[in-house]
């Protein structure tokens, strides 16, 4: 008598998923779940609150989307039922095309919601009374003053790219944002970093999470590192020269300024490079332009402030060069992680002046490991050469921290499965 054997699962079969995800799953191309979507996933499913610490890159997005399209996907009815949150319009239109490849099969409905375009096709949208809305902590503000958007339905809050949030001033924002949510929700945060003030909106937010942390705050091991000691007179003469270097195919160069980006981008259009530039002051059909373009090929140089160093992915990125050191180490895994991506290798180059040295030891320290020193001539400057004057700080000024929230008590089910303990109200 034969007896059967249990085959393990594999692939994303592992998580029993609504089978029209799983079908969106495919149509997407994905075949293996990434490390942050294996380790997070299972504990998202069941109802807890999750913390993911993971560089950009990793997969957070389906990490976070799959839970959470099949926990709406049990019961269906009129929403919003989750609220996505990211810090960039860029960052928020990506997640939101992503929800939508996964759903395409289902009849979940999503909303994008950021600034700097017209209210008026947000709110119809809205009118619809999608399932998930995707958007940026001022857009949603707007819309809850003017009473647009109701989020007592809400089930789940996902905040991707926490200490973005921080870094650019939105926290109180999203802690207005919070108030308006019910206390029964679940909750995922992701970050890729944790500085203080993400801490303690972790400890506000989250109950008793589910804690992944990969890799800390080391860039992904599919980039190559070089640092390049240069006066500040010669690094546009060696931009072009890494620019015209063997393997450069697709770059990303980072500036300080909006006004350098603005400049340096004009300056190598005119050079004969295909570039194109992407900053602040730029409006949102702007920006969406410069993107399509980048993403499509038609530009083979974007020069960027740190506006894009997170929520932008686009494959096939070669190079990074930090044309400007970024203003905290933090900052530099951001940046540098639009390379390397979905374990392509990548090359990330950073220009290094008299002024620098500070930064570069303190970047070093947080990631572990010396950064290799490149030499191209004529371009090299002696390393550890000082400035005239000492350069001022450039480190993130501390942001006062709110009161604390009290704790929900909230239970899940999926298909007459618990998902998740109750808890109590106040902890």
């Amino acid at each position: 008598m034969s007896v059967s054997q249990t085959v393990p699962a594999t692939g994303f079969d592992r998580f029993d998923l609504h089978p029209d995800l799983v079908r969106g799953i495919r149509a997407a191309g994905f075949t293996s779940p990434r490390p942050i979507q294996v380790e997070t996933i299972p504990a998202a499913l069941e109802g807890e609150d999750v913390l993911g610490l993971a560089q950009t890159g990793t997969g957070k997005t389906a990490a976070f989307a799959l839970p959470l399209l099949d926990q709406l996907l049990d019961e269906q009815k009129p929403g919003p039922r989750a609220l996505v949150i990211a810090p960039t319009r860029e960052l928020a239109s990506q997640i939101d095309a992503e929800i939508r490849l996964l759903a395409q099969f289902t009849t979940v409905e999503t909303a994008l919601v950021f600034g700097g375009v017209s209210l008026r096709a947000q709110v119809v949208a809205l009118r619809r009374r999608p399932e998930v809305v995707v958007a940026c902590p001022g857009r949603l503000l707007d819309l809850m003053n003017q009473g647009a958007v109701r989020l007592d339905g809400v089930e789940t809050l996902v905040l991707d790219e926490a200490d973005h949030m921080f870094d650019m001033g939105f926290l109180p924002d999203v802690r207005r944002i919070l108030k308006a949510l019910p206390r029964d929700r679940q909750n995922l945060l992701f970050s890729a970093t944790m500085p203080r003030e993400i801490r303690h909106l972790a400890d506000e937010v989250l109950y008793q999470p589910h804690v992944v942390e990969l890799a800390g705050s080391a860039p992904a091991e599919t980039i190559e590192h070089a640092l390049y000691p240069v006066p500040e007179a010669r690094k546009r003469a060696l931009l072009e020269h890494l620019l015209a270097s063997d393997g450069c195919d697709s770059a990303i160069v980072f500036t300080r300024t909006k006004h350098r980006a603005r400049r340096l981008a004009q300056d190598l259009e005119k050079a004969g490079r295909r570039a194109v530039g992407l900053q602040g002051n730029m409006s949102q059909v702007q920006r969406d332009r410069a993107m399509r373009g980048f993403r499509e090929r038609r530009f083979d140089v974007l020069v960027a402030t740190d506006i894009a160093a997170r929520g932008i992915d686009v494959s096939g990125v070669s190079h990074v060069i930090n044309f400007d050191v970024p203003n905290t180490p933090e900052a530099y895994t951001h940046r540098i992680g639009r390379t390397g991506r979905s374990e392509c290798s990548g090359k990330a180059c950073t220009f290094v002046t008299g002024e620098d040295w500070g930064w570069v030891r303190a970047t070093e320290r947080m990631i572990g490991e010396p950064i290799p020193r490149q030499q191209a001539e004529p371009f090299t400057e002696v390393e550890g050469a000082r400035p005239a004057r000492p350069a001022a700080s450039r480190s993130a000024p501390g942001r006062r921290r709110d009161g604390e929230r009290s704790r929900p008590q909230r239970s899940r089910r999926r298909g007459g499965r618990s998902r998740g303990a109750s808890r109590p109200a106040a902890r």
